[in-house]
């Protein structure tokens, strides 16, 4: 298991709570899971309008079982932003 950081952004912070916070897991998925497990409500709603960054690079349409993390990476969850 990467020990990585998962660090919220606008509306997942506010329903998170906290800027962010440390995670164990071997893929986004598992990621998502524990940040799910930990924040039900909100949060969780939240997660499914979000886009992510895995150390600086986006996601995109990836299958989140298949994008790996690494040991001291960082996960940014982006929420949809007005404006642009």
């Amino acid at each position: 298991m990467a020990k990585v950081t998962v660090r919220y952004w606008a509306a997942a912070k506010a329903a998170a709570g906290v800027a962010e916070e440390p995670y164990e897991a071997q893929t986004l998925a598992e990621a998502l899971d524990a940040v799910r497990e930990r924040h039900a409500g909100e949060l969780a709603r939240v997660l499914l309008r979000c886009s992510f960054l895995i150390d600086g690079d986006p996601v995109g349409t990836r299958d989140h079982e298949t994008v790996r993390l690494t040991e001291g990476g960082t996960v940014e969850v982006l929420p949809p932003f007005a404006g642009g």
